[in-house]
């Protein structure tokens, strides 16, 4: 088992690498030139070569990675253009905002789709498939942000249930999990971020679990004199590394927070740091946020490839 997790980071290494080049790629990428925001409207050809000195524009691109990388690895992802302030403590602090949304959507969309897709994939072509079918095709279909837009105006507009944006009466640096007032704005949000994923769970563990009731081994079993519940254990057991491959790009995503989502509803998460940071040019904030991100699905991939190799060992001598 060591020798397979350390075959994995070795796998993972070169993809964490292509991440960061095309996180610093960005900066040449993007049209225009991101040294407008903080550039003076009179600003002098001299002005102009001091901030491009300050950021580090003036070196070669192959020189300007390096330099990049190397602060990368230490800990430093370089200032906002926009706030002033270290884009670390903006993006963890984005991060901890969508973990606060994720850790209540990811169990509800986990159980939930897990649980629908299981039990639509025990019974196929029933009436109970085609209503668990219908719903998850309904939760894929349906736009989020027009799912959130419709709860804003019902809920928060015309009952005056629950509130329409933000994170909080007393802001996010006070945010608390165990205040119900604070728990009330998180009630919109969490339900519209967990519908897709629920969707698309359903849809991929039915998908599996009927595939699996489908092979020799099941009929074997049957053939044996095994009840039915035992033999659904066996299959939802063998489905589990297919519905763990999905779950882990779900987990990815929510995780990545939604810049819908959290646009419509103000939440300052890590969607509505990067929609700010695109609307406003901060490459800097842009660069440190896709990164993190995209190491967040690269170690979530590793998990979910050791957890499918701890379920069903053929996956080992792969």
């Amino acid at each position: 088992m060591l020798f397979l997790i350390l075959r994995r980071l070795a796998y993972a290494a070169p993809i964490a690498l292509g991440v960061s080049i095309v996180c610093f790629s960005l900066v040449y990428l993007a049209p225009g030139d991101p040294l407008q925001t903080v550039l003076p409207a009179d600003a002098t050809a001299e002005v102009i070569e001091l901030i491009k000195h300050e950021y580090g524009f003036d070196k070669p691109i192959p020189v300007q990675y390096g330099i990049w990388l190397w602060h990368v690895l230490q800990g430093d992802f370089g200032v906002s253009i926009g706030s002033r302030r270290p884009v670390l403590l903006d993006v963890l602090g984005s991060l901890r905002n969508t973990l606060i949304l994720t850790s209540f959507a990811i169990p509800i969309a986990f159980s939930i789709g897990y649980t629908l897709g299981a039990v639509a994939g025990c019974f196929p072509g029933r009436w109970l498939d085609r209503v668990v079918t219908g719903f998850a095709v309904m939760g894929v279909s349906v736009p989020n942000y027009w799912l959130g837009i419709v709860m804003v105006i019902v809920f928060a507009v015309e009952l005056a249930w629950l509130p329409a944006t933000g994170m909080g009466p007393r802001g996010s640096d006070v945010f608390s999990v165990f205040s119900l007032d604070d728990l009330r704005y998180m009630v919109m949000p969490v339900f519209t971020l967990s519908m897709v994923p629920i969707g698309i769970i359903a849809r991929s563990t039915r998908a599996a679990v009927a595939e699996i009731r489908g092979q020799d081994f099941v009929i074997t079993l049957r053939a044996k004199g095994l009840t039915e519940p035992a033999i659904i254990r066996h299959v939802l057991k063998n489905a589990m590394p297919q519905v763990l491959a999905v779950m882990g790009l779900q987990f990815g995503y929510l995780m990545g927070g939604s810049i819908l989502i959290e646009t419509v509803f103000t939440w300052p998460g890590s969607g509505f740091l990067l929609a700010k940071a695109i609307i406003t040019r901060d490459i800097p904030v842009l660069q440190g946020a896709i990164l993190l991100l995209s190491m967040v699905f690269v170690a979530t991939n590793l998990v979910v490839d050791l957890l499918q190799s701890a379920i069903d060992p053929r996956i080992r001598r792969g």
